[in-house]
């Protein structure tokens, strides 16, 4: 392959190629795209690549790679694109990757460590930024809007990273995706994420947000703004305050709400059922009290139902069996009273119910005892 002077465009992707990568490919001088991904390649990424001097894509994700980021990577001027996740790659982050015109950064699940070099910061053409499941650690730069003002997605799972969450990424008006959970992230959310309107997912889950003033939730007033938000996801954070009303009135596009394990307090929304796309929702493990609504029947598409860990009072209410898509409904350890209704024998689909540590009296219906879809109760 080295012999084909002229080569332009290499892509072997989703095969069974084994091996090291060919250095012969440096060859190719005109080469502007090199995509092994998904192979069973081995070795290092080796240095010698950094020569084809006209590279634009770099794809060598999903393989067996090892070692370090070849430093001399950053010698591809022209590089735009480069993916290298899902490999046993190590080390740091080399800063020279910040000579290069790089747009898309794709290094998840892999064991990198160290900082975010400061240098990537001045890749002001960054659109994509995914460096999930490694061991990178430090803070993000609180002007991410002046460094990346093109972004769309930022994600981050599953690291090591400290501070507050940038307030400043309210103003990348771009973003579409913000994927920050398995953190040590603090301090509040910011207030004005309202400004993203192609906001579609947004994730914080297991971080350490939160703050003494017990009015963490009033950046919900602001996502509510978010028109086409479908995933939001803050569970197991140190939240606390009012599990505000607002949430009732959020774009019907929203499929996905789990803020369990916080410290949030009152009432389940009563016009909740205007979420009518909402497929799950998670609200364990917090300090709720009231009743369930008896209108969540209305919630036609919830496949996953939590509410265990709370202070609900009142009946299981009727229209809860018109939820006939759920496979997960968990209200246990609460304050729950009244009989089993007999109706949930409609659900053709769980697979798990929880109703213990509860006030409910009765028995069980057999109808629902043998719903053959069952597998834990």
């Amino acid at each position: 392959m080295g012999g084909l002077f002229r080569l332009r465009v290499v892509v072997l992707i989703n095969n069974s190629f084994e091996g090291k990568i060919l250095t012969n490919l440096t060859n190719c001088s005109e080469l502007r795209e090199l995509n092994l991904i998904d192979n069973k390649l081995e070795g290092k990424i080796p240095e010698e690549l950094s020569s084809l001097s006209k590279l634009t894509t770099l794809g060598l994700s999903s393989n067996n790679l090892i070692g370090k980021i070849p430093a001399s990577l950053g010698n591809l001027s022209s590089l735009t694109k480069l993916s290298i996740s899902g490999n046993n790659l190590e080390g740091s982050i080399p800063e020279e990757l910040g000579r290069t015109s790089i747009e898309f950064i794709q290094f998840g699940f892999n064991s990198l460590t160290g900082t975010i070099p400061s240098s990537l910061y001045n890749l002001s053409n960054m659109r994509y930024f995914r460096l999930g499941a490694n061991h990178l650690e430090g803070s993000l730069s609180q002007d991410l809007d002046v460094a990346f003002p093109h972004l769309r997605q930022l994600v981050l799972a599953e690291n090591r990273f400290t501070g507050p969450v940038p307030v400043s990424l309210s103003n990348a008006s771009m973003l579409e995706s913000i994927v920050l959970p398995n953190n040590s992230f603090t301090g509040l959310v910011p207030q004005n994420l309202g400004r993203l309107q192609n906001l579609r997912v947004i994730n914080m889950t297991i971080n350490q947000l939160g703050s003494s003033i017990g009015d963490d939730l009033s950046f919900i007033y602001s996502l509510a703004n978010c028109t086409r938000l479908q995933t939001m996801i803050f569970g197991h954070n140190f939240l606390k305050g009012p599990l505000v009303s607002i949430i009732a009135n959020f774009t019907t596009q929203l499929s996905l709400i789990n803020l369990g394990m916080n410290q949030i307090h009152g009432k389940i929304p009563s016009r909740i059922e205007n979420l009518e796309n909402l497929t799950y929702l998670d609200l364990v493990m917090n300090h709720l009290t009231g009743s369930i609504p008896p209108n969540i029947g209305k919630l036609h598409k919830v496949q996953a139902l939590g509410l265990l860990g709370n202070r609900l009072s009142g009946g299981i209410p009727s229209s809860i069996s018109n939820l006939t898509l759920l496979f997960n409904l968990d209200l246990s350890s609460n304050n729950l009273v009244g009989d089993v209704p007999y109706s949930l024998a409609a659900y053709q689909n769980i697979v798990y119910l929880d109703l213990s540590n509860n006030n409910l009296n009765g028995s069980i219906p057999n109808d629902v005892i043998g719903l053959s879809s069952l597998l834990a109760i």
